[in-house]
């Protein structure tokens, strides 16, 4: 399909119609850096990251809100608990072949990180050069439930919904959907650790030593699990979950070295 490489739009992905960003060279032209956003994430929500990346990179930047996200089209509730590899798997390989993607590398925070190392895992997409794991979840950890935990109380009783709903369409289905799978006690982050094994693809992996959600050892599970594919790590003093916005003037030239190293472009 041809590519929609104009500077922002909606792209239907199945029956499902994506709003999307797109920031410098088209895919015809250079390898391009898909972002997939957080839990709570959107397009939106990467703030100037898109811009900036293209920038300091010189590669072609696509960012786009997954279904009930943003001003996408809405989902059903509840999420299937495997929501994440649901992505990974059905959705994201249309979608590359959809934009007319021929190299790429995937950018992922938080559950963007993990749906994109599903991908690299179990997928293993040819045109995927580099997968970035910014923050990402592999397993549960207590202290990360206890803080989604109390997100769910902000958002019934504070003023959460009505942050998000700046940002989403629906701010219950993009909310509800994320937490109530995070907190059900089936949820397993889809057997994640498990398509580390078969990544063949560089990777780079991002963590905040102060992040709330997750602790470094979701770091180190990458170290010891991938063993077909060079692993590099960026741990940030001073940083929680968001170290692109955080801590930027270190994260993104980071990113883009990667990035060039990793197609040998530019």
């Amino acid at each position: 399909m041809n590519s929609p490489w104009v500077e922002s739009g909606r792209l239907d992905v199945g029956a499902t119609s994506l709003e999307y960003k797109c920031f410098g060279p088209a895919p015809a032209a250079a390898p391009t850096l898909v972002l997939l956003h957080e839990g709570l994430g959107c397009s939106q929500l990467w703030r100037d990251t898109p811009a900036s990346l293209a920038g300091a990179s010189g590669l072609g930047v696509f960012v786009y809100s997954r279904a009930g996200y943003g001003q996408s089209d809405s989902t059903v509730l509840p999420r299937p608990l495997d929501y994440m590899a649901l992505e990974a798997i059905d959705v994201l390989p249309e979608l590359l072949d959809s934009i007319g993607v021929q190299r790429a590398l995937l950018i992922g925070h938080s559950d963007g990180a993990t749906i994109a190392a599903i991908h690299a895992g179990r997928v293993a997409d040819p045109r995927v050069e580099g997968v970035v794991l910014i923050a990402p979840h592999f397993f549960t950890e207590a202290a990360g439930l206890a803080e989604i935990a109390k997100a769910r109380d902000a958002f019934e009783t504070g003023d959460l919904r009505e942050k998000l709903r700046k940002y989403h369409r629906d701010p219950d289905i993009a909310f509800l959907g994320w937490n109530d799978a995070w907190l059900n006690p089936d949820f397993d982050v889809c057997g994640a650790v498990e398509m580390l094994d078969t990544i063949s693809v560089p990777v780079l992996a991002v963590q905040g030593r102060d992040d709330p959600y997750g602790t470094l050892a979701q770091i180190d599970v990458i170290t010891r699990r991938v063993r077909h594919a060079p692993v590099s790590t960026l741990i940030l003093d001073e940083c929680q979950h968001a170290p692109h916005l955080e801590q930027g003037p270190l994260v993104l030239p980071a990113i883009a070295a990667f990035a060039r190293q990793c197609t040998g472009y530019g």
